[in-house]
Formats: C-alpha cells, structure tokens, sequence
C-alpha cells in the first residue's frame, strides 16, 4: 500500500482544496431557498464522477415535496458504479451531499461555506466538512488515486449518494428497495461513512445506532399576536399551554415520561455488557465535546448506555415565539413546540408515535384550555444493530490496524442514520459504519471542522478497507 499511501499525501492539498470546493456549495436541504444549491452539489459531484470515469451513472429522481409552502424536487440519488469484474467483491458506499443549516451569526469562528484551514491545529472549518462532504469526496479520491498509479481497484465499487439525509432521506427508501433486484443485486455488503469516532485519539467501528422519531406540537387560539397588557389573564394563551404539555415530556435526568416508552427496550445481554469494558473514553471527552460538566451519569458505562442504547426525549425549538433581543410584550396567536426521541431496538416509530400521541393530547385536555393542539410526527426511522463478527467488519478491523496500529473500539453511536437498516433489510448483507471524523468534529453545531489528519488517513483508510475486503472475501 505504501504508493497509495505516499500518492494520498503528495496530493494532501489538493484534496484539501477539493472538499473546500463542496463546502462552499451551501446545499441546505431543509431551507426551501437553498434548494438550487442541493441541487448543484448534486451535479458537481456527478460532474466528478464523470472525470473518474465511473460507468451505469444514474439520477434517480425521487419526486417533489412541500416545503415551507413550497412544492419543491427533491434533490436526486446519484447511483454509479467503478468496475464491473464477477471475479470481485462489490462494496456499495452511500453517504449524503446535504447539510445543516449554518449562519455565522450563530456562533462560527469563520464563514461556514468558505473553508478554512487552521495551520496551527490542522482543522478544516466548513458546514459538511465531515457530515458528509469529507468522507464522500474520500471514496472517489481513493478511485482517483489508483487510476493515477495504474492499480486496478481491488473491488468494484458502487456508490449511492443522496442530497436528503439531513431532511429525513425523503424518497430514498423506496429507490433502495426498488434497487435491490436491480443496481444493487451484485452488492456483497454496504459501508457508510457518515459517524465519528468515540473519543479524539482512537479510531472504532460502529455496530449500532439509534433510531430518531420527531414531533410538533401546535397550539393555536387567538386569530392574531396580541397585546399583553391589553389581553394578559382575558385568553388562554398557546405559550403557556405549550410551555405545560412540553414540560411533562422528559425530567431534567433525561427519564422520559410517556407511559410504555421503555416497554419494548431490548435488554441488555451479558455479550452486550462485555462491549463496554475497555473503551477509549473518559467522561472527560464528553466534557470536552460539550465545553461543559454538565453529564447527567457518574460512569462511563452508565454515559454510553443512555447514549447508545437507552431512548432519549430532546426538546428543540419553539416556532412562532419572540427570541429577537430587546423585550417585546407578545402574546403569540401561535406556537409550535418541537422535540424528538431517540429509538433503541426494539422500539418502532409507529408505536412511539401512538404513544407520543395519545400522552399529549391527554395533557393537553387536562388543562381545560380553549385554544387547538394539532399533532404532526413528520419522520420516524428505526434503530440498527449489526453483527460485529461478519466478514465485513473483520475486513475493516484489519484495515484500521494497518493504518493506525491500534485495534479499534466497537462503538454504537446515539445519532440516526435510518437508511442503515434500509440497506440491511432490503439488500440482506452486511452493513457497516466506518467513520473518518473525530468526536469533536462539531457536526451539526457551529464550527464543525474535519482534522487535516483523519481526512487524509481516512482516505488511506478506505483505500485499505477496499484491499481488507477483496481478500477476506476469497477466504
């Protein structure tokens, strides 16, 4: 591997210089304005999948959606494939090209769509930097760097990309399943690079993840905002009924209290407790990534579990409220409460759902109010958990040792990638989460950043994890 490896780094910076192009792409997928440039991520990566000379490129189109009042296409799944060999394993790669929304007055050190490169630290700054941009332009430099040597890649190599994953993946579950007779009938088994590594020093395999169902309370009354010193304690105000039904949801120890949400939790097993021993991690990591002693367990072990394996309640937002600075004597005519739960196997959104469902509306009605509660659960997806002894992990395990020299953590993750158990289920092979990213890459929040050195191991790493599985599957 050594000429791949010293190609990776020859070509470091323009490679860096690369995912710089694709972080300045902002391709917000849940601002209906931002829809053109989810749309130009697309074909900028198709416009480099044609340069690699990838074959069979197709744009899948998954159809329109109403956002924010507004019919809109969704952003397509590009499928391609590299290689076409019988002799070969096939290894599919999905990942995403959407983003979070970013803006620099929340909180950024530095425009969110124009990467910097800090010398001093090595971070790569940019939205998507790694969710997801890094780790998908990753694959295709791999491709690039053994058509540059004159390698034949060790596999063939399908990918699938979506512009969605950070709106709910709309659509994409039924190409999958459409597929799978079809694109993906050759497929031996599935990586994805779309998580991070458990602490900052030690790479991990992930087997797990958590599903993620959300919820919007509604709560409307008078027909417009009102004057608080002329109407305060004369109507029943959507806030204060809103603030009542959200406050009964969780405790501040994290204990959800929708009656039958714990009843379908898998238990844990003795092999599961075993996992937990040894781990890279310290509660000071997670201090660490918060910039905070604010944990709710004492433990390590007590910290993961509630992380990984035991549902979790998260309240988000108020729509509708004031929240500009300065003090404004509101009383919002409409209010909409948002929060979401994390699923663990063997819950199902539609049960959560009709539990989530009948709990607020029951809240609600003892409050005796006059104004309306209307009730949304937009997206649902399950949880996953994979064998971490299959042939496929044991391919990555290898490459990881052969690039790091450590042997990695097996690590769930407490995030949602829903379209995981879509691949496991529709296509039955082996899935697998191989992440590039460290623990405090800040995906999702403000300065989220990719270390120059996972970006460019990484690439080393999937290069190798390519080679691992060309030979683990002739065994």
């Amino acid at each position: 591997m050594d000429p791949v490896y010293s190609h990776i780094d020859a070509n470091k910076d323009r490679f860096i210089n690369l995912l710089g192009e694709a972080i300045a792409i902002p391709s917000v997928s849940g601002d209906a304005a931002q829809r053109p440039s989810v749309l130009a991520m697309g074909q900028w990566l198709v416009q480099q999948l044609e340069r690699l000379e990838f074959s069979s490129i197709v744009q899948r189109n998954p159809g329109t959606q109403e956002l924010q009042g507004v019919t809109l296409a969704l952003p397509p799944v590009i499928l391609a494939t590299y290689g076409t060999d019988p002799s070969k394993p096939t290894v599919l790669v999905y990942g995403h090209y959407d983003v979070q929304p970013a803006l620099k007055e929340d909180g950024w050190k530095y425009d969110p769509f124009q990467m910097v490169v800090e010398e001093e630290t090595g971070r790569i700054y940019g939205r998507g930097s790694t969710d997801d941009k890094g780790p998908i332009l990753a694959w295709l430099w791999v491709v690039e760097t053994y058509k540059a040597l004159g390698k034949e890649l060790p596999v063939n190599l399908k990918v699938c990309f979506e512009g969605m994953e950070e709106s709910g993946s709309e659509g994409l579950d039924d190409i999958i399943k459409e597929e799978a007779n079809n694109y993906f009938k050759d497929v031996d088994c599935v990586c994805i690079s779309d998580n991070y590594w458990l602490g900052t020093k030690k790479p991990c395999l992930t087997y797990g993840l958590r599903g993620v169902s959300y919820f919007m309370l509604e709560i409307s009354g008078p027909a417009k905002d009102l004057h608080s010193g002329v109407f305060g304690g004369t109507v029943h105000e959507p806030m204060t009924d809103l603030f009542h039904v959200m406050s009964k949801l969780v405790t501040p120890q994290g204990k959800i209290l929708i009656p039958g949400i714990y009843d379908d939790v898998a238990a844990v097993t003795t092999q599961e407790d075993a996992l937990y021993s040894n781990l890279d991690f310290s509660l000071a990591d997670i201090h660490n990534a918060t910039e905070s002693e604010t944990t709710i367990h004492g433990s390590v072990r007590d910290t993961l579990m509630h992380r990984w394996r035991f549902p979790s309640l998260s309240l988000h937002g108020v729509e509708g409220a004031f929240y500009a600075p300065g003090a404004k004597t509101v009383i919002p005519a409409k209010v909409t409460g948002k929060f979401s739960i994390r699923s663990v196997p063997n819950q199902t959104p539609e049960r959560i759902a009709e539990l989530v469902k009948e709990y607020v509306e029951g809240e609600f009605a003892k409050l005796k109010s006059r104004n309306t509660l209307k009730f949304d659960a937009p997206q649902g997806g399950k949880a996953w958990v994979a064998d971490v002894n299959s042939w496929n992990f044991v391919a990555a395990r290898s490459a990881i040792e052969k690039v790091f020299n450590t042997s990695p953590d097996l690590t769930r993750e407490g995030g949602s990638i829903p379209v995981t158990l879509t691949f496991q289920e529709a296509l039955n092979k082996s899935v697998l989460l191989l992440p590039m990213g460290r623990s405090d890459d800040g995906a999702h929040s403000t300065n989220e950043k990719i270390d120059t050195l996972n970006y460019i191991e990484g690439i080393k790493l999937l290069a190798t994890y390519l080679e691992e599985v060309a030979v683990v599957a002739k065994e």
